[in-house]
């Protein structure tokens, strides 16, 4: 079955609306109805800005007058460039016709004209299918095209609000531990005078934190890279909640970010890290409980705060556990190696 697949402008509505559309069908199909999204507006806005990080493209996949799905393509430009995410999204009454592998053939061909010599995407399927999706659409479709399961991953569900109490016991329990530590917590920008403690320990925080078999390398430092992030929160109507442990030298030992989507009223968690020579002081569980705490005050309207875990990273999910986290979906990071 032959297919148009035609490049996007971010700026013409139409085109991202049916882009997006596309999207949404397919994840709702095949996580549920109620599978959190990014939204039509963070979406348009994320493919609007222009990036000195990430060069992306997106594109509608059509067969006559039909719109039949959609794609998308990142290519990093500082970190990683040698790496493709790639991404398909083909609505149910439109699959099993070749549009997905047509779609994914042409990717890989952009991201090999572009120097990438890997392939990386992910899909979602239900917590109960097990750690590897067997049976789901995303993970067959992967699987049957060559790409492997290079790191498993849990989300995890907190329902808002957490007990006061909970928070309170938790808070008492580290607080000897963690009490060399200074704790500082905002809403928004990162400040100023922590903002290069903060971009050392967000720069390994993709190698620090279990990778599997990722093809990745560890990123520089890059406070404009930072900035830029947040400019594009800002004009998504996002809301940035972070907080630092500062060691008795000054230096950053941990850090933990969450971003309210005002567009779907729930919390997602970013990075979490403690430095190497600062674990075990129950620094990762006390910048989580001073976020939180903000979160309730700031914004009490949060419905619950979900996030991501490598599946053998048992501290974290431990961590979360304690905090009231439960398992509510997997996520499969895949690769394929180009050339």
């Amino acid at each position: 079955m032959a297919i148009e697949i035609l490049r996007i402008d971010a700026f013409d509505a139409r085109a991202v609306d049916a882009w997006w559309d596309a999207y949404a069908a397919a994840e709702r199909a095949d996580r549920g109805a109620d599978a959190v999204v990014w939204s039509l507006e963070e979406s348009r806005t994320e493919l609007q800005q222009e990036s000195a990080v990430v060069d992306r493209r997106a594109y509608l996949l059509r067969y006559g007058d039909r719109i039949v799905g959609s794609a998308s393509l990142a290519l990093p430009v500082k970190d990683n460039t040698h790496v493709a995410h790639l991404a398909i999204s083909v609505p149910p009454q439109h699959r099993r016709r070749g549009i997905g592998s047509e779609a994914l053939a042409f990717l890989e061909g952009e991201a090999a004209a572009s120097g990438r010599s890997t392939a990386q995407a992910s899909t979602s399927w239900p917590y109960a299918l097990g750690p590897e999706g067997a049976g789901s659409p995303g993970r067959e479709f992967a699987r049957a095209h060559r790409y492997s399961l290079a790191l498993g991953d849990v989300q995890s569900r907190l329902d808002l609000p957490v007990d006061p109490e909970l928070l309170q016991r938790i808070e008492s329990d580290v607080a000897a531990a963690a009490s060399p530590y200074e704790m500082r917590s905002w809403v928004g920008r990162i400040p100023d005078d922590v903002i290069e403690g903060w971009t050392i320990l967000d720069a390994t925080l993709e190698t620090e934190a279990p990778t599997g078999d990722l093809d990745i390398e560890p990123q520089r430092p890059d406070v404009d890279s930072i900035r830029e992030n947040e400019e594009l929160l800002d004009r998504q109507g996002r809301v940035s909640f972070g907080t630092i442990a500062l060691a008795p030298d000054g230096g950053a030992a941990a850090y933990s970010q969450l971003v309210v989507s005002t567009d779907d009223g729930n919390a997602y968690q970013w990075g979490t890290l403690v430095r190497t020579a600062d674990r075990g002081r129950r620094l990762g569980i006390a910048v989580k409980v001073a976020n939180l705490r903000m979160l309730h005050r700031e914004a009490p309207q949060t419905r619950a705060v979900y996030t991501y875990n490598a599946e053998s990273n048992a501290h974290m999910l431990a961590v979360n556990t304690a905090l009231g986290f439960r398992p509510s979906e997997r996520l499969g990071e895949l690769q394929k190696r180009l050339r």
